[in-house]
């Protein structure tokens, strides 16, 4: 029964064996012969192939210009920036110097070509408004290595079948997005803008190092047939050349996927620990700037201020990352905390003078007096003040038919009492009659009286 049980398990995994084997297998329908051919045939960049790679170049410019990502993408599907960098990783695989020196060539002649083509557009002023699609080709992350190196293996294991697949290879030049950086790099140059013109080959570089050395990897794991030559001196002559060049790519290639994966890394974290901040503290933060290289963080700060001890936390945060000597810039207003200070001191000093002036309520009254008495003064003097140019434009809101607005204090006497009344004179438009005349005078008397609380306003025509 034992004996049973342990050969359906070897019989299991031997069909789950055979079962992955099939199902990754890619050796079995790789041609190496056309598949070397139609590498080669598609790394000159000449003839056709120049005029596609201009026109290509100048409809991804414009669709970086109009922020059109249908546009770019069309641009992509028609470039043919492929085919000198498959040739120099095809080259380094199976040793070919010669043709390793003319995939370099043309590779050379494409980047001038592209360079030169978005430049010439880009000089054009109307077409040199920064836009969203150019700024995004200006910084590579770790992602852009992945997708890169991913690209580059998927469209090396579909040129390596026997039934080509156009759409894999359409599908990769999307993915890997040769051309915009390269007309980034243009409208860098055009408008003088270096730091586009250095971010945008950076990421095109990486692009073109990480599909290179996929098709390396590809071609020696899938083992293409060396250049064959006659002379064994010079075979070997080359063989170790070759292996030099694929180390000069791939060592600088990990040290860069590492680099970017650190700087992707360390905006991550000050990513989580400044919402963390803008959470804890109810602020809001502005102009976030993070920088690896020279391990800054800056950013603004609108509300309550951050003192010294949250950055010392925040700090000691980004140590426990990992990320020690982090330097942070804060943006804030300076009078913040003393200011919050003084609030507090003048909220202080309001409640105990509130207790102080609750004991002495005598000398509130007495001031309360004194006040009622220079208001009196005031009134009897006319110093009484109000805001006559807004009620006279009031007045004329009111009725559009009022062409005239004056106010004085008229005194009047009985001979036994006298009287200072404050009196509005209206002149109206001559076509009014003199009944409404005399109709809205009343209603702007009722209503002056309700405004200015003084039940002796006068209207007279």
């Amino acid at each position: 029964m034992a004996e049973n049980t342990q050969n359906s398990f070897k019989k299991a995994a031997i069909d789950i064996k055979l079962f992955v084997k099939d199902t990754f297998d890619i050796f079995q329908d790789t041609d190496h012969e056309a598949t070397i051919e139609d590498i080669k045939s598609g790394v000159n960049m000449r003839g056709q192939n120049a005029w596609i790679l201009i026109f290509s170049i100048l409809v991804a410019s414009a669709g970086l210009n109009t922020s059109s990502t249908a546009v770019v993408i069309g641009a992509m599907l028609i470039s043919p920036l492929m085919g000198p960098i498959l040739g120099m990783g095809l080259s380094l695989g199976i040793n070919d110097i010669d043709f390793l020196k003319k995939a370099i060539k043309n590779f050379g002649v494409m980047v001038v070509l592209s360079l030169l083509t978005s430049f010439l557009f880009f000089s054009i002023p109307m077409f040199q408004q920064e836009t969203p699609e150019l700024l995004a080709r200006t910084f590579p992350d770790v992602r852009d290595v992945i997708i890169a190196l991913s690209g580059g293996l998927a469209l090396i294991i579909a040129l390596s079948r026997r039934n080509k697949s156009i759409n894999t290879i359409a599908g990769v030049a999307i993915a890997t997005a040769l051309m915009p950086p390269l007309c980034t790099a243009g409208y860098g140059l055009a408008t003088a803008k270096w730091d586009f013109f250095g971010g945008a080959l950076f990421l095109f570089s990486i692009n073109t190092i990480f599909i290179a050395t996929a098709t390396f990897i590809v071609v020696r794991f899938l083992k293409f047939p060396y250049e064959a030559y006659a002379n064994s001196q010079r075979r070997k002559r080359i063989s170790q050349i070759i292996s030099f060049l694929a180390l000069a790519i791939l060592i600088p290639s990990v040290y860069m996927f590492y680099q970017l994966y650190v700087k992707s890394d360390f905006n991550q974290k000050a990513d989580i620990l400044i919402d963390k901040l803008r959470t804890e503290k109810g602020i809001l933060i502005l102009d976030v700037h993070k920088n690896y290289n020279k391990k800054t963080i800056n950013f603004a700060v609108v509300g309550t201020s951050i003192s010294q001890t949250d950055i010392k936390k925040f700090q000691s945060q980004m140590k426990s990352f990992g990320y020690d000597g982090i330097k942070f810039k804060v943006l804030q207003d300076a009078g913040n905390l003393e200011a919050i200070s003084k609030i507090n001191e003048i909220e202080n000093s309001f409640l105990s003078n509130q207790q102080l002036l609750v004991k002495k309520d005598q000398l509130l009254l007495d001031k309360d007096k004194e006040i009622f008495n220079l208001k009196n003064q005031l009134h009897q003097k006319g110093q009484t003040l109000f805001p006559f140019n807004q009620i006279a434009e009031e007045i004329k809101a009111l009725n559009s038919d009022v062409e005239k607005v004056a106010y004085s204090k008229i005194i009047t006497t009985n001979f036994s009492k006298t009287d200072t009344i404050p009196t509005f004179e209206i002149i109206w438009k001559s076509n009014i009659p003199s009944k409404t005349q005399t109709t809205e005078n009343l209603k702007l008397q009722n209503w002056l009286r309700k405004k200015l609380k003084d039940e002796s306003i006068l209207v007279v025509k």
